[in-house]
């Protein structure tokens, strides 16, 4: 996905953000309308709108799966999802039938997006910028809040000439136009794009709306008003600036006179909050470190380039050599070092990548906090994964987090030990069978131990996993081919319940597949 692609499609896609019913009024504070449920859009509908456009994203190269940012989005995510369901703004209903995913999109650009369906993307870019994980929260609030509004399926209502799946059609253009050799057709494309943004903007009461129940939830959520407040300023300064294109957000979602006025009075009426130390001031908690180092990873992922890298790890290696020494360990310090050290990594300077590791494990043990020590010792292995290292690999202490668990089971793969690796993935997909990445590592491992069938079952649950149902059908296919070729060898028998489920499964698709086929024709027809 280019720079360019990725804003007009994100431009695009925050139109589209759906979801919930009349609102219930908040816990603390008078009852404040709401601008009530208007959509035509069935939930099932909006979710399969969703699904669509999800599909196509998934198969873009730039969307990225990286588990540590992926955790860290959670840890925010979540408590925020607790939040919007306490107060009554996620309806039963839509909790059950959307996904609910947080997407990390590989663009420097800062921006994050909602899609029908229950569908977010949050790009590098926007995680790289902001300050705190209060900020973040921040974003991902007022996102929410348009889900939960079904802001997008009332749009829709409004904008009846304009039927959903043909605008999730000319999204899915858009997502492809840049891979076209034909220029002429990608800017007719654009231009129809751009068009459709203009009916599709948020209206001025559905932003305000968003504002206001989002940054409830995220008080309500326990994260500090300050966020808010930092992102605002952030968005304000840009708007003084005329956004020089860095922040397509502002374009989607753009500041009037009355947003301000209404935040900076939210702001005022609530109860002053904790005022946030600078950079340069030591942080006794952890939690802006950890903050320090997720924002230097979305940089180094943001795919900045060997002439972006350099000056990460430049930047590293002026850090002064007692910082973190003794516990006085400054955001900006250790957000350097952790950026410079995956800088490092990546431009294959991998002693200087162990080097500025082993200093962030040096201070993380010093601050004994342990969700510091164990990310950092995940960076380290990691870096020796990235070096080619298969031998002598540390074991990571804590494998409870997602991140944790599939890095392990990388550096169990690499070393020889697949059936090490096995048995948390099993595991781990049974809970989470949407978990496309563990299935893939799942497949690679079964194959290590020769266990031919399991890792095309494998195989294909990760692509069912990213709504790619036609080639899943086609790995279920081979899964069953291959039964039948081994008939007569005996395996059948000791394959018997692995072929039980590769069949039901294969059937499921095949129904999906169907009745993807009828709607789609039932679109045409309407």
């Amino acid at each position: 996905m280019t720079h360019t692609r990725v804003a007009l499609a994100a431009i695009i896609f925050v139109a589209f953000c759906a979801s919930s019913t009349a609102q219930a009024p908040a816990r603390s504070g008078p009852a404040l309308p709401t601008l009530g449920d208007t959509s035509e859009l069935s939930v099932s509908a909006e979710r399969r709108l969703g699904d669509r456009i999800a599909a196509s994203i998934y198969r873009d190269p730039d969307y990225l799966d990286d588990p540590v940012l992926g955790d860290y989005l959670q840890g925010i995510w979540l408590p925020l999802m607790a939040a919007a369901r306490a107060r009554g703004e996620l309806a039963p209903e839509l909790e059950q039938r959307f996904a609910w995913e947080v997407m990390q999109i590989r663009d420097r650009s800062i921006n994050a997006f909602a899609l029908p369906g229950g569908y977010l993307g949050v790009h590098m870019g926007l995680m790289a910028v902001v300050s705190s994980r209060d900020e973040l929260a921040s974003v991902l609030a007022h996102e929410l809040s348009h889900v939960t509004q079904r802001h997008i399926s009332r749009l829709m209502t409004k904008q009846s000439d304009q039927m959903p799946w043909v605008i999730a059609a000319m999204v899915l253009g858009v997502l492809a136009a840049s891979k076209s050799p034909d220029a002429a057709n990608a800017a007719i494309v654009g231009g129809q794009a751009a068009a459709m943004q203009n009916q599709l903007n948020f209206s001025r009461d559905m932003e305000r709306e968003a504002d206001r129940i989002g940054f409830a939830i995220m008080l309500d959520a326990g994260f500090e008003k300050q966020g808010f407040a930092g992102m605002f300023d952030k968005l304000q300064q840009a708007a003084r600036l005329n956004d020089n294109g860095a922040f397509p957000y502002l374009r989607s979602h753009p500041l009037t006179t009355e947003r301000i006025a209404e935040v900076k009075g939210r702001l005022q009426l609530e109860a002053p909050g904790p005022a946030l130390p600078p950079a340069t001031a030591p942080d006794a908690s952890g939690e802006r470190v950890l903050h320090a180092w997720m924002a230097a990873r979305a940089r180094v992922l943001g795919d900045p380039g060997v002439d972006g890298l350099r000056p990460l790890l430049a930047e590293a290696q002026r850090v002064p050599v007692t910082a973190g020494a003794s516990g006085a360990w400054t955001p900006r310090d250790a957000g350097a070092l952790y950026g410079g050290a995956l800088a490092a990594s990546r431009l294959r300077d991998h002693a200087q990548a162990r080097s500025l590791a082993a200093r962030l494990t040096v201070a993380a043990a010093t601050r004994q906090q342990a969700e510091l020590a164990d990310t950092a010792q995940a960076l380290a292995l990691e870096i020796e994964l990235a070096a080619g290292n298969s031998t002598d690999l540390p074991r990571l202490k804590n494998t409870r987090a997602r991140a944790a668990l599939l890095l392990q089971a990388r550096a169990d793969l690499a070393a020889g030990r697949a059936e090490e690796a096995s048995s948390p993935l099993q595991g781990w997909v049974s809970n989470h069978p949407r978990d496309a990445l563990a299935w893939q590592l799942l497949a690679q491992a079964y194959g290590k131990q020769g266990q031919t069938l399991r890792a095309i079952r494998a195989d294909a649950e990760s692509r069912v996993a990213q709504l790619d149902y036609p080639a899943a059908r086609d790995r279920f296919k081979a899964a069953q081919d291959f039964m039948r070729s081994n008939r007569a060898s005996g395996a059948a028998a000791s394959n018997y319940i692995d072929g039980s489920i590769i069949d039901t499964r294969a059937r499921e698709i095949d129904q999906l597949l169907r009745e993807q086929a009828l709607q789609e024709k039932l679109d045409r027809k309407l």
